[in-house]
């Protein structure tokens, strides 16, 4: 049998103007942008898209052609590999209106074939409702690295993984599909922490941790457990607990998959690196850090990793993490240096942890005196980024309280002040 045509791409492709080489330019520039690595797909590639040899490109192709189109794959006439109809799907609705009412509708669907006399056989649930919310799981990390720390965030991302496990029981599935959905509901959940972590909500990031920890236990998946455990290493580091910081860090270390991926070991150490500044543990800072360097040479960059990972950690996060360490041991000038080198490195969309690093920065060059500089640094965090994110807030209101003990009645105080009150009221409102 002849594979079916993709006329529903062509058409757009018609529409907008598109050749295939054209098309396969503007994907590998999304995929850059989505996993740091240059894409390459060619004119060929969109020919076998075009011609239907491939029905359902990889997960990481299709979030890339949907950043360039603006459609689900669905829409673009791809057709998930479970499917077994060639008709297509219904019409989409508002992806806000999905997210407001999926939950609720998946519940009541399951809840009314449950009860219905003489139903037919439950729905089948494959890998194509996993794709669906793996994509989900794609704009939750998104928009953590545009805003961070908002309880929308944490709010959405726990509502998801609600939604992953009200899945779970509103049909059969394969232990493979089922697997999956535990290791999703785990990666949302997770997500929810860290919002909370970066948002300061710290009683509500230990409930999604222990809800997270036990989700990724059911899946089995090792790349989300090392998430988690990381994630809670950092928690910890925040609320000054470093003991419990490399506890949880070295759980997130001893899992196999950093021995399968340097990449992992690498980010282990690296947070290692930034707990051991907040014990004031200098050789251990320089060693980890050394280490978590090394491994990220080692790693290879066309290795299969989930997007939570290919989206912040690189060599623009080690500089942050080191910045970080180098802040906490009170090495000014070395925590200067890797705040300027993780800036150089930074992603465009990285925009919460550029508001961060550049606050960090700040510190450093106050901390050497110099306040001018300092001030000016402090002065470029975006107003909506200063008064919307709870962890870059307390830096400035410290980053303030210590200009003003350094500097009291300076012109460089007044103009910290008038700044503060008139920049970021106005963001504010």
């Amino acid at each position: 049998m002849h594979p079916t045509r993709n006329a529903v791409l062509e058409a757009w492709m018609k529409e907008h103007g598109h050749s295939s080489n054209t098309l396969a330019d503007a994907v590998n520039r999304a995929f850059e942008r989505l996993t740091g690595r240059p894409g390459r797909y060619d004119g060929k590639t969109v020919r076998d898209w075009k011609s239907g040899r491939v029905r359902w490109p990889q997960a990481a192709t299709r979030k890339a052609l949907e950043d360039v189109t603006g459609l689900p794959a669905i829409d673009l006439g791809f057709i998930p590999r479970s499917r077994t109809s060639s008709a297509p799907g219904p019409p989409q609705e508002d992806s806000d209106m999905k997210r407001r009412t999926l939950v609720g509708g998946i519940a009541a669907a399951a809840a009314a074939a449950a009860a219905a006399p003489g139903a037919a056989s439950p729905r089948r649930i494959g890998m194509s409702d996993v794709d669906r919310l793996q994509h989900r799981f794609s704009e939750i990390i998104a928009s953590d690295h545009r805003l961070g720390g908002q309880l929308s965030i944490e709010n959405r991302a726990a509502q998801l993984a609600d939604e992953a496990l009200n899945l779970q029981n509103s049909g059969s599935a394969s232990q493979r599909v089922r697997s999956n959905l535990y290791a999703c509901a785990a990666s949302f959940r997770s997500s929810a922490m860290w919002a909370a972590i970066d948002g300061r909500r710290y009683e509500d990031a230990f409930s999604h941790m222990r809800e997270a920890q036990a989700l990724a236990e059911m899946s089995g998946d090792q790349a989300i457990k090392f998430r988690i455990w990381s994630h809670a290493g950092t928690m910890y580091r925040h609320i000054g607990r470093p003991a419990d910081a490399h506890a949880a860090n070295d759980v997130a270390r001893s899992l196999h998959i950093t021995k399968r991926d340097p990449m992992f070991a690498s980010l282990g150490l690296a947070r290692e690196a930034a707990i051991h500044g907040a014990a004031q543990n200098r050789t251990g800072t320089r060693r980890a850090l050394d280490q978590a360097e090394e491994a990220m040479r080692r790693a290879d960059p066309a290795a299969y990793r989930p997007v939570w990972l290919l989206a912040f950690y690189d060599q623009a996060e080690l500089h942050s993490l080191a910045l970080s360490a180098y802040l906490q041991l009170g090495d000014y000038p070395t925590a200067e240096s890797h705040a300027h080198r993780s800036l150089a490195n930074l992603r465009p969309y990285m925009l919460r942890s550029r508001a961060i690093t550049t606050t960090r920065l700040a510190h450093a060059q106050l901390a050497q005196g110099e306040a001018d500089a300092a001030t000016a640094t402090a002065m470029s965090v975006p107003g909506d980024t200063a008064t919307q994110h709870a962890r870059v807030s307390r830096m400035l209101q410290e980053f303030g309280a210590a200009l003003r003990a350094k500097a009291q009645g300076t012109p460089i105080v007044h103009a910290w002040t008038e700044h503060t009150r008139d920049a970021w009221r106005t963001t504010a409102a």
